[in-house]
């Protein structure tokens, strides 16, 4: 099984009416900004682990686990509100990083947040790196009566037990499920994830460690000049890392494309982008060291 370099320390913050479960690397007193690390969908904070391992630099680092995921409690609801994750990191940060502007790394979901907030609170990033956060495909007001009606079903769904996740019999196949998912995953990180990302239960099979709430579609549409207004407002310098394997293509064709990404990260005033060699969309499993690299290069510029 893999094993760490750095180890992680563990606490947990009364945030919100919730238990948040936060990891923290690195020293508390470190002179260089509080790096903080946003991870994805159906995904923990544990995931950076193999990047933090990678970084050459020694600095004070946290990483929530978003509600309803890892060990973060529930929002006790059967959907979840996008606006959530950036009230959360709000109140994380005027706890974690009072009165200071940190460094914002976000994957995927995590990268979305990421981008939305630097836009909501331009004064509390200093620089921000958003791995594969490309937003949703544009919609329009006619798609709103269908959305709300397939939110209504969903729920209806998830109240008759048909969303349930899936469980596993071992951490092993647990590993497995990851190494499916993402054929590029070493068993030994697999292995180590699968720690993390599930735990047994009283019958003693594997459950994800994931609110089945969260596969609920979102009620509200994806208003892309709402988003482009707030990557307006950004003011740290952005590095927009893609893998090269184009998941954002694989995911949703002709619907939305990477030229279309790349459009819409021009409402960014100072944004520069980078790629991934042979990576997928978990660029930070598939290479971390890459990844790390472009990381430090980044946030050390002058």
């Amino acid at each position: 099984m893999y094993q760490p370099r750095q180890a992680s320390r563990s606490s947990t913050l009364a945030l919100r009416h919730l238990n948040y479960h936060v990891r923290h690397w690195g020293p508390q007193d470190s002179p260089r900004p509080a790096l903080v690390l946003l991870h994805g969908w159906m995904d923990v904070s544990a995931s950076y682990q193999f990047t933090v391992d990678a970084l050459r630099q020694e600095r004070r680092i946290i990483a929530p686990d978003w509600r309803g995921f890892g060990g973060t409690s529930s929002a006790q609801a059967d959907h979840y509100f996008f606006p959530d994750y950036l009230a959360d990191l709000d109140l994380l940060l005027d706890h974690c990083a009072p009165g200071q502007a940190v460094d914002l790394v976000g994957h995927s979901m995590g990268g979305n947040v990421a981008m939305m907030y630097a836009g909501v609170r331009p004064d509390r990033v200093r620089r921000l790196v958003n791995l594969e956060g490309f937003g949703l495909p544009a919609t329009q007001p006619a798609q709103a009566p269908a959305r709300y009606a397939q939110w209504i079903d969903e729920i209806r769904q998830l109240h008759q037990g048909a969303m349930a996740l899936k469980t596993y019999d071992s951490a092993d196949g647990v590993a497995r499920r990851l190494m499916r998912t993402n054929p590029r995953l070493a068993r030994d990180k697999a292995e180590w994830l699968a720690q993390h990302w599930a735990r047994p239960n009283a019958r003693g099979q594997w459950e994800i460690l994931g609110d089945p709430a969260h596969k609920i579609t979102s009620a509200q549409l994806f208003r892309v000049d709402e988003v482009l207004a707030m990557y307006g407002r950004i003011s740290a310098p952005v590095l927009a890392v893609e893998a090269d394997a184009n998941s954002l293509g694989q995911w949703w064709g002709g619907e939305y494309t990477l030229d279309e990404y790349h459009q819409r990260l021009r409402h960014v005033r100072d944004c520069r982008s980078a790629v991934v060699r042979d990576a997928g969309h978990m660029l930070h499993h598939d290479q971390p060291g890459q990844v790390a690299q472009l990381i430090e290069q980044f946030l050390d510029a002058a």
